[in-house]
């Protein structure tokens, strides 16, 4: 039983080392933080319109038409980071199939960007 206690002491002494830095951070920015909203800080900024009427109100699609097309591409760059860790033992098929999905992802890109689908106003 003791073998096994000194075999999750590091795991142990790591929680309680991030649970008294996450504490520790919590308060300092809880007591040294800068307290003077002004209407222009705590102004509705991430969700394209001010929240001043009924939760249902109509309101424009492209907000919902840009969300989700920086979601694609997102998600599509996301595919990059394995395939460039793999880069030297990827063969010559892997990397030109690589070429083609961002020709085609650069291609998609530029369609949308010439509709107007990247625009708010």
């Amino acid at each position: 039983m003791d073998s096994l206690l000194r075999e999750y002491l590091p795991i142990l002494i790591f929680l309680a080392m991030a649970t008294g830095l996450g504490l520790v951070l919590i308060l300092a920015a809880v007591v040294l933080a800068v307290r003077n909203p002004d209407p222009e800080k705590v102004s509705a900024y991430e969700c394209g319109f001010n929240a001043f009427d009924d939760a249902r109100m109509k309101f424009d699609v492209r907000f919902y038409l840009v969300s989700i097309l920086f979601i694609i591409f997102d998600l599509e760059v996301a595919f990059l980071f394995p395939w460039a860790v793999a880069f030297k033992d990827v063969s010559m098929v892997g990397f030109w199939s690589m070429m083609a999905f961002l020709a085609v992802l650069t291609i998609g890109f530029a369609y949308e960007w010439k509709k107007g689908a990247m625009e708010w106003a």
